[in-house]
């Protein structure tokens, strides 16, 4: 998997929104993942949040390949996670 944010989301997030929003003003690349249009992405949502569609629910993967997933994390979080 190469480096980079994916977020796993649903409509009607308003988690996912602040988020989405805080990314774009940064200028942060990621890309969004609709769990309820991927049944393997809801499979790996619940698999990290003890079997719960908990969103959002972000992967990073840093330049270095190290993996992170966080359940509503902050920006700032996300950031640091990416420069890991």
């Amino acid at each position: 998997m190469s480096s980079g944010i994916t977020v796993y989301w649903r409509p009607g997030c308003v988690f996912c929104i602040k988020l989405w929003t805080q990314l774009r003003l940064t200028g942060t690349p990621y890309r969004p993942v609709n769990i309820w249009r991927d049944a393997d992405a809801a499979a790996f949502v619940r698999s990290v949040n003890d079997g719960n569609e908990t969103v959002p629910t972000v992967r990073v993967v840093s330049a270095s390949g190290e993996e992170s997933v966080m359940t509503n994390p902050s920006l700032a979080q996300v950031k640091q996670a990416l420069t890991a």
